[in-house]
């Protein structure tokens, strides 16, 4: 492999996460992963982290199927209001109800990172970021959500889009809100001598 090979293989099209492993350092190449997420709805009994990791290992394998013996990283981020979970909305009114429960509160981010090996071996894990949301009003949401497109983003907002509308605090990593836990990610790619 040649010094401007990508080391690794990202299973997911997040423009987002491309700029933060860019950022990073890290030669990657971009194959999406076609795989059925599962959703708050559809696995109720799953922690918001556990929902996560697993929507993270499935990208992951989904890859690695297709590029076996290469390094394959899948993420997955989902906004939890207590066990409520909330992921990519699926229309405007979804995005909007999203952020009205949000309104005020106190929610977790959760990004989920499985780095499979190429022997197929999946090293797992996440990191949680709290955000507090301004008090919003129905008119402050609208406008939002008319300069923002929301439908890919876990919980229906973007902490690096118009993020000052709408967010009253961050605890924890920024970039995790975003969509990858650069500081975690960067421990665990070094461990494996890929940054």
């Amino acid at each position: 492999m040649t010094s401007s090979a990508p080391n690794i293989i990202l299973a997911s099209e997040s423009p987002r996460r491309r700029e933060l492993l860019r950022g990073m350092g890290v030669r990657f190449e971009v194959v999406a992963a076609k795989v059925r997420e599962l959703s708050g709805a559809s696995s109720p009994h799953l922690a918001p982290a556990e929902l996560a990791r697993e929507n993270a290992r499935r990208k992951a394998k989904a890859v690695a199927g297709l590029r076996p013996g290469r390094w394959v990283l899948g993420a997955d981020t989902v906004v939890a209001l207590e066990r409520r979970v909330m992921g990519k909305p699926v229309s405007i009114d979804e995005a909007r109800d999203f952020l009205l429960a949000l309104s005020g509160e106190t929610h977790e981010v959760v990004t989920g990172c499985a780095l499979m090996t190429p022997e197929g071996e999946a090293e797992i894990f996440h990191e949680v970021s709290r955000v507090t949301l301004r008090v919003l009003t129905y008119q402050e949401i609208g406008r939002y959500l008319g300069e923002v497109n929301v439908l890919d983003k876990a919980g229906g907002y973007a902490l690096q889009e118009r993020g000052d509308w709408i967010v009253e605090r961050v605890e924890g990593s920024r970039a995790n809100v975003i969509g990858l836990p650069v500081e975690a990610l960067e421990r665990v790619l070094k461990m494996r001598g890929l940054l």
